[in-house]
């Protein structure tokens, strides 16, 4: 008898951005120049004095397991760094440290999702939420997130969407792949309107929270005492202190769902790579002036950008208002996304995303990640615009 998988399988998906990275590896291993404006990371070093205090706690002998929910000095730390970036009170009692901003997402969308079950996600939106609501048996609904809303999603598209059926609403702003912001007005909206709602968990994806532009303010979902109750935040070091490989996220759970949370870790990855905690606490409480540095130097390359992609025939770019991505309506250049963004990667060297890969709503953009130097970028530019000249779109 053959070996089978679980039918579940069949209905997971992935995150296209490493295929993409994947191939342009490869391409470049053959000898071919590629310049990646594919992959959402931050093409600065951590920090040393963060990378020396995970050296330190090696040396100090911290090797073996920690609690499953992260040990209590990180999890302090990540309190006392949301009550004074945000004024809001955490109890570390609330904080769950996890390995990566993922985690949270898996956490919360399996205790929501279930066949009969709805769940709301943003679309275009990360790739990995709608991946883990199928793979639950949950009915995904996707939220449009609209380019002449400024990418910000609406509360009243949202609120008008939820059902008896609806058990978790998951957010992002600032926002991946679009950049868009959602001003607090907009929140202010969602907020009130979910009080009709109550059945409904929110899952809020603030990874970004300190990469805006433009004097645009974050307003996180934890300045709402009235959806505390119900309100899951994800947050983590990889976007803000350049440490995607470090695997080091965080979220902030209500009471009554915090032991659940603590459960899955303990079946899942039991704890958090001790080292990389203690780097967590140097990140917190130590100097920010690197990260201030490299959010001034993503909005310089932002409006290097926005520039050169509006000067490229038949594409326009929203200007956006935080991360570090630009997502371009590229619908006039003839060109379906996903075709266009293998070609730009074949033929001019240029790796971006199709706007397919990030949901329904993806087609008529590309997703570039500007998570790389301003030389490189207008190369990629001007590669994009000579083969946007010559080659023939392919429906």
């Amino acid at each position: 008898m053959p070996l089978t998988t679980v039918p579940a399988f069949a209905r997971i998906g992935e995150e296209n951005a490493f295929a993409v990275l994947a191939r342009a590896t490869e391409l470049m291993r053959q000898g071919k120049d590629v310049i990646n404006l594919g992959i959402g990371q931050p093409d600065f070093a951590t920090p040393p004095h963060i990378v020396e205090a995970a050296i330190k706690a090696l040396r100090e002998g911290h090797h073996g397991y920690t609690p499953a929910t992260g040990i209590l000095p990180l999890r302090e730390a990540i309190a006392a760094d949301m009550n004074g970036r945000f004024g809001v009170e955490v109890s570390p009692d609330n904080v769950m440290v996890v390995p990566g901003g993922k985690v949270t997402m898996f956490m919360a969308i399996l205790m929501f999702g279930e066949p009969g079950a709805d769940i709301l996600y943003p679309d275009p939106g990360f790739p990995i939420y709608r991946s883990m609501i199928e793979f639950t048996g949950a009915r995904p609904i996707p939220v449009p997130i609209r380019e002449e809303n400024g990418f910000a999603f609406s509360a009243e598209e949202t609120l008008a969407l939820i059902t008896p059926q609806t058990r978790l609403l998951i957010l992002n702003s600032p926002a991946n792949p679009t950049g868009g912001v959602t001003p607090a007005s907009e929140i202010d909206k969602l907020v009130k309107g979910l009080e009709a709602h109550p059945h409904v968990a929110i899952m809020s994806d603030e990874i970004y929270a300190q990469m805006t532009y433009d004097n645009q303010v974050h307003r996180t979902l934890l300045a709402y005492p009235e959806i505390r109750d119900r309100l899951i935040l994800l947050d983590g070091a990889s976007k803000t202190y350049a440490m995607t490989g470090w695997r080091l996220g965080w979220s902030v759970w209500p009471k009554h769902l915090y032991d659940m949370a603590r459960k899955l870790a303990v079946n899942s990855f039991s704890c958090t790579n001790a080292a990389t905690q203690f780097a967590g606490i140097a990140a917190l409480t130590g100097p920010q002036d690197a990260v201030r540095d490299m959010v001034a130097e993503f909005d310089k390359r932002r409006k290097i950008v926005v520039e050169g992609l509006n000067a490229l025939p038949n594409v326009s770019c929203a200007t956006p208002k935080g991360a570090f991505y630009a997502f371009p309506n590229i619908s006039k250049t003839g060109w379906k996304a996903k075709k266009l963004a293998s070609a730009l990667l074949e033929d001019a060297g240029v790796a971006t995303i199709g706007g397919p890969d990030f949901g329904v709503h993806g087609e008529g953009y590309i997703r570039l990640s500007y998570a790389n130097s301003a030389d490189n970028i207008r190369k990629a530019l001007a590669r994009m615009g000579e083969f946007l000249s010559r080659a023939k779109p392919q429906g």
